[in-house]
């Protein structure tokens, strides 16, 4: 492991985003951020009209279409370019600016919502059945959806307010991405050998926490989240500011609580939230034996959460990018050929990743992108088996979005939060299910399910969970109007974290207490227990394919490519599973469980 992180002018441009296919430069982007900003009247032009007829409706959403895509595809660039280079205070200026101006969009077209109510389902409907309504059926769903909301859409006024606080209550999130990212700076750490090694933000989840060496693995642990700590209550007073502006917006909408107020705008029953949880706390048993045969293996009293990822395979198991890409291709071959060939051109010849750490860099890993754009993935490979995981679990939220953009118009282009992580861990479904049957190494085998269980699912089925149960106890006490203190918020999070990792680990309270302030997800409306019932939704469908089963590449094509042109749980039960049963959450648990078994059997 190189010891020392490069600066971002350093690393070889073919492993770096494509950024000049979405702006050729900055002045251009500048340009397009004016030219938008002097738009913005055309996007009131249709104001007040829309019940005027079918064409004045249909120009109005045109219009409105237009601004938003050209404002996002702004804003993702400029969050992209920030996020590869967090101390690029050029990079942080035009992200502000972008959500900024995509602020002033969303408040400039918030009157669309209300005068739509106010035509009425019978005269859309009349309009959409014309044979001239052809384009404007196009909208049938939606109208359907927002018919459906209707009880929580407010006046225009009200609707144009709530537009325009968005931009601010962007702040919380941006004051700690900013703190987090930016402005933290960690100690050097030594180990065993003396050696002095950088803790940075790039280089702590992909690199420091899988080292063998345990004496350093402590010191990254306890230098990184000192830091943490050391800004509790600073970010303990921004997850609270966002968790009040849920509140908020939930009593504006008028719904009873924020989880039924978060799931309503999905359509999604909330038992599907408790359905996950109670089953999630019922396999907690798995849990532990999994812990204690990772105890066992690294010869240890007590596991400590640095522990966590710390390597059983007795070898270091090397996976360069190139190798990574052409392990994960082969595992997709099911899917088809145009499939795979898409994916290998966009992570060799298009550059659709940001492949390696550099200084700056924010830590974690994601897909971004709109319609007209690469779908990009910005990660820190580091030549092994988990940043290839990674690579086949961000390529899964690409080609989800990829196929969308491709056969879906600009309305239903996105998807929803529930199902964005079906995609992503399908991949990494099929890529064990192809790598265990044909990569018969032992020490190979064995890290590709530290991987799948320490990795993959720890995050999706484990940390997620937990953190959704913390999402919901600071949410309600914030509806009660009880106080959320740092300290409150590490105590909550050690004892949930207690109780998962049972009696033969080491907690410490503070550090671990600390865990929320490290996931930004928190950041976004009840998102992480979308991580469970995506991973859940991920091996069903996997499943159906491994097994064969009729029908079931072209069911799953056919949820890449149907964007939000359905509700969430009707793509899914199109695809073959049904989310509002614990069904597939307890799939999953059984396929977590052979994976358990298949290791103790291989470290003895």
């Amino acid at each position: 492991m190189a010891n020392k992180v490069l600066p971002r002018n350093k690393i070889d441009k073919k492993f770096t985003w494509n950024a000049e296919s979405v702006f050729p430069s900055l002045k251009a982007w500048e340009k397009e951020a004016a030219q938008i900003v002097e738009d913005l009247p055309r996007a009131k032009e249709h104001q007040g009209r829309l019940a005027e007829s079918a064409d004045t409706l249909l120009e109005a959403l045109n219009v409105s279409e237009q601004l938003i895509g050209r404002a996002y595809k702004l804003y993702m660039y400029a969050s992209f370019s920030y996020a590869v280079e967090t101390t690029n205070q050029q990079a942080a200026g035009l992200l502000g600016k972008s959500q900024g101006i995509y602020g002033q969009v969303a408040a400039a077209i918030a009157y669309l919502q209300p005068e739509i109510l106010g035509i009425g389902k019978d005269k859309l409907e009349e309009w959409m059945s014309h044979p001239s309504g052809e384009k404007l059926a196009v909208y049938r769903h939606n109208f359907e959806d927002l018919f459906r909301q209707q009880a929580h859409v407010r006046s225009a006024e009200v609707e144009e307010i709530l537009g325009m606080v968005l931009d601010p209550f962007q702040g919380a999130f941006n004051s700690s991405s900013m703190l987090t990212n930016a402005d933290f700076k960690f100690k050097t750490i030594k180990d065993s050998k003396g050696n002095i090694i950088d803790v940075t933000q790039g280089n702590y989840d992909a690199q420091l926490m899988h080292l063998p060496d345990r004496k350093a693995r402590k010191a990254a642990y306890e230098t990184y989240m000192h830091k943490y700590v050391e800004h509790k209550n600073t970010l303990a007073a921004n997850l609270e500011t966002s968790i009040k502006a849920n509140v908020f917006n939930m009593r504006a909408r008028k719904h009873e609580n924020t989880l039924s107020a978060s799931l309503f705008n999905l359509n999604i029953p909330t038992d599907v939230f408790h359905n996950l949880i109670n089953t999630f706390k019922k396999n907690l048993p798995v849990w532990h034996r999994y812990f204690d045969i990772r105890r066992k293996a690294l010869g240890l009293k007590k596991l400590a959460y640095y522990d966590m990822w710390a390597p059983i395979a007795k070898k270091k198991v090397k996976v360069t990018y190139e190798e990574g890409v052409k392990m994960i291709c082969e595992s997709l071959a099911p899917l088809g050929k145009e499939y795979v060939d898409t994916v290998r051109r966009g992570c060799l010849k298009d550059r659709w990743v940001d492949v390696y750490p550099n200084q700056g860099k924010s830590h974690g890993a994601f897909s971004s992108g709109a319609q007209g754009t690469y779908p990009f993935i910005m990660m820190s490979y580091t030549d092994n088996v988990g940043s290839m995981s990674t690579l086949a679990h961000e390529l899964g939220h690409s080609m989800h979005s990829y196929l969308t953009w491709k056969h879906q118009p600009f309305v239903y282009t996105g998807y929803s939060l529930f199902i964005a992580e079906v995609a992503s861990n399908f991949h990494q479904a099929m890529m064990r299910g192809h790598l265990l049957n044909t990569v018969k190494d032992k020490n190979f085998q064995v890290a590709l399910i530290e991987e799948a269980v320490g990795g993959n699912f720890f995050r999706y089925f484990f940390q997620m969970p937990t953190l959704a149960r913390f999402e919901l106890e600071t949410h309600q006490r914030a509806e009660r109007g009880e106080p959320l203190t740092a300290d409150m918020m590490i105590n909550l999070m050690a004892d949930l974290f207690g109780e998962g990792f049972g009696p033969n680990f080491d907690i410490d309270r503070e550090r671990v207490g600390m865990t929320w302030s490290t996931f930004q997800h928190l950041f976004a409306d009840y998102y992480v227990y979308a991580y469970a019932t995506g991973i859940s939704g991920a091996h069903a469908l996997a499943g159906r394919i491994l097994r064969g089963e009729p029908n079931a590449v072209k069911d799953y094509l056919g949820f890449l490519k149907s964007g939000s042109s359905d509700y969430s749980l009707n793509v899914l039960n199109k695809a073959g599973v049904d989310m509002t049963s614990p069904q597939a959450v307890e799939e999953t648990f059984a396929v977590m469980e052979s994976y358990v078994d298949r290791l103790e059997k291989l470290v003895g």
